[in-house]
């Protein structure tokens, strides 16, 4: 078993690679040479780089946010997109871009990216403990589920109010924002992306013992002396903080925190979550990588949003888990 799983990470690690490269290379309207690569090449290290780095930072940090989230509510179809977590970080950015100029605030508030970093992160913190809060209450999994939709659609609703009584300048900066897209990180955005999301998965490291624990339910992690409440709260913290991180740089980006974690069990069968944690981390930027060098080399010079590709791979694999009825 153990060598069938390291033959596994070595191909993932391959296919991390390759991924890469056509990002680098093919992910965009022209194509790049290593002729043509050099440390002059405007396009490759201050377009194709950051953007190759961001879809390596996005697929980490969505993919485990969603492996967290499902471990916590013992449910396979959870995940920042199906829980409205990205939602309420969407709409903390709408918030703070759209009533902001509608209120003439906007330029004496707006600091930058570091803004809507703050503001996503808080959206996302206040649909999950409000998520959690309604855990408490409600013992069916499928309810949940339900609720968490609707609350995505609360705050999508809200969203449309705002861009309603938005300008237009503001709307169509929101609009574009909204679909999704790796393109608009530049490497100072790095700066401030790569530390934070960094520092926020290596957290994650300290709390791999809890994740096996309450993966078993409340009672098992107390029994093994898994202060349960503490780690679920610092568990939850770093999700909202991943997936907030995330949507501010990049979009509500749909389906792979849903659907990498899935993708992982039935790569790896076994329930110990460092494995499902590494592969996570693996499996998601390959396939935002691989997304993105789709979403820009299928129709010539056209880039299409990045949450067209991700649902079409992402969806399937949620309804093949339907049909397959496993058990949590």
């Amino acid at each position: 078993m153990e060598k069938n799983n390291t033959i596994k990470f070595l191909i993932l690690i391959c296919l991390l690679i390759v991924a890469c490269l056509l990002s680098l290379f093919f992910g965009g309207s022209e194509r790049i040479n290593l002729s043509e690569l050099s440390s002059n090449n405007f396009i490759f290290w201050h377009i194709r780089f950051p953007k190759t780095i961001t879809a390596i930072i996005a697929g980490c940090t969505l993919s485990v946010s969603g492996l967290i989230l499902q471990i916590i509510f013992r449910n396979p179809l959870a995940g920042p997109f199906v829980l409205g977590i990205s939602s309420g970080a969407s709409l903390m950015v709408a918030i703070s871009i759209l009533a902001g100029s509608a209120l003439h605030l906007f330029s004496v508030f707006f600091i930058g990216k570091a803004f809507i970093v703050l503001s996503a992160i808080t959206g996302s913190l206040l649909i999950t403990f409000l998520i959690l809060g309604i855990s408490k209450k409600v013992n069916s999994n499928v309810v949940l589920l339900l609720i968490g939709l609707m609350l995505s659609q609360i705050c999508g609703a809200v969203q449309t109010a705002l861009e309603y009584f938005s300008d237009a300048n503001s709307l169509k900066s929101f609009v574009i924002w909204g679909m999704g897209s790796l393109a608009n990180t530049t490497n100072f955005d790095l700066l401030i992306y790569l530390p934070i999301a960094l520092i926020s998965l290596l957290a994650l490291l300290f709390f791999v013992k809890p994740l096996n624990a309450l993966l078993l339910g409340e009672n098992y992690a107390q029994n093994v002396g898994i202060n349960f409440k503490s780690s679920r709260f610092y568990l939850i913290l770093i999700s909202s903080v991943l997936t907030g991180l995330t949507t501010a740089f990049c979009g509500p980006i749909a389906f792979i925190g849903t659907a990498v974690p899935i993708l992982s069990r039935m790569v790896f069968k076994s329930s110990k979550q460092h494995l499902h944690v590494t592969s996570c981390l693996l499996i998601g930027s390959i396939i935002l990588l691989l997304s993105d060098a789709i979403a820009n080399s299928a129709i010539s010079n056209i880039s299409l949003p990045i949450n067209m590709i991700t649902t079409f791979i992402g969806a399937p694999l949620v309804i093949y888990l339907m049909f397959k009825n496993k058990t949590w």
